[in-house]
């Protein structure tokens, strides 16, 4: 990994900012140092509140390399845990689930509560010392915004305020928690997670790349804000007719790797992780008001459309970042101040030892 005094960790005015150098997209050793240093110690969606409505729903999966189980108690307190048996790590679940009444290890059979505590040990009552009571599973942080649920693995993960706060007041008064799931959609694509990010977080490519989704946003009027963790990249709706409606695109970008898409009726949670150095699976999980869900199936086609635009051109420019020609260029100050953000936010965890 780079030293905390090379240039290209150098943090400047994005007027006279350059795009990071190739080779943080194309070494694997950096994906390693993103796993811990960004994945790890960064908020990650992991769930939808309507997964875990019940005592015993339960949703397992994996946050930067850790397989992590959310389970609501029979308190109907939410609660994270590593899906991890403290005795020779055997997972507690498998699979996502409604109702269990305990977590049992598929391995050995050992058998916690819902809150994380061992009740049982099957053969081991000649271990001198053991004691079941004083054994637990390791807890993860978790917390629940907008009828979302988020997951921190590691302790130096920031203040979960800091990274979510101002989004739902900016939005109000639509209330993304009144939403309800409706559908996941997912792609395999053939480029580093980070490509994807950066399309993601300019329009400067709207006319270029996407047609049709240009028609209905006034490029004119396309701004960006940003704030500590997240970006937002707005714009009013023009001749959207049955694809969005009237009123405004919401373009929130949440560092690491979340987008959320809002627009009327309407939200997209959209998570990219990373498969290896040069591919990445992105999910898009649908929710709709309750008059919005009208609209469901006549703009699945639409994104699927903007999906494959955004497929094809992250490929290609992978492709670019792995030429021996490729030098960082100039960033848009109008057009990539949140390219701009993600990268400095990067640039910060990759001068952590």
């Amino acid at each position: 990994m780079a030293q905390s005094d090379d240039p290209e960790l150098s943090i400047v005015p994005l007027e006279r900012a350059a795009a990071l150098a190739a080779h943080f997209y194309t070494d694997p050793s950096v994906l390693e140092h993103e796993r811990e240093h960004v994945f790890a110690r960064s908020w990650q969606l992991a769930a939808n509140a309507a997964e875990l409505a019940g005592a015993g729903d339960h949703v397992v999966c994996t946050v930067a390399g850790v397989p992590v189980l959310i389970v609501r108690g029979a308190d109907g307190v939410l609660r994270a845990f590593h899906n991890v048996c403290r005795h020779r790590a055997g997972p507690l679940a498998t699979a996502s689930g409604r109702g269990a009444t305990t977590l049992r290890c598929r391995y050995h059979g050992w058998t916690y509560s819902l809150e994380g505590r061992l009740r049982a040990a099957p053969e081991m009552d000649g271990a001198l010392g053991f004691e079941p009571g004083a054994i637990a599973l390791t807890a993860a942080a978790l917390r629940e915004w907008q009828g979302l649920v988020f997951v921190a693995v590691a302790g130096e993960a920031p203040a979960f305020e800091a990274v979510l706060g101002g989004i739902a007041e900016r939005v109000a008064p639509v209330s993304l928690g009144a939403m309800s799931f409706h559908r996941r959609v997912e792609y395999e694509l053939g480029c580093n997670w980070k490509v994807y990010v950066d399309n993601y977080l300019e329009g400067y490519h709207l006319p270029h790349v996407h047609p049709g989704l240009s028609k209905v946003l006034d490029y004119r009027a396309y701004s960006t804000e940003l704030a500590e963790w997240w970006s937002l990249q707005h714009s009013p709706l023009r001749d959207a007719g049955d694809v969005y409606g009237e009123g405004s695109a919401w373009y929130f970008f949440v560092y690491p790797n979340l987008m959320l898409n809002i627009m009327p009726d309407r939200l997209q949670t959209n998570l990219v992780t990373p498969l290896g150095v040069d591919r990445c699976r992105v999910v898009f999980d649908y929710f709709y008001s309750g008059q919005g869900v009208a609209l469901a199936d006549e703009d699945q086609p639409f994104s699927d459309e903007i999906q494959r635009e955004d497929i094809e051109i992250c490929e290609r420019v992978q492709q670019g970042l792995l030429s021996r020609s490729y030098v960082p260029g100039r960033l848009s100050p109008r057009r990539e101040a949140g390219v701009w953000h993600f990268q400095n936010l990067l640039r910060g965890a990759y001068s952590t030892p």
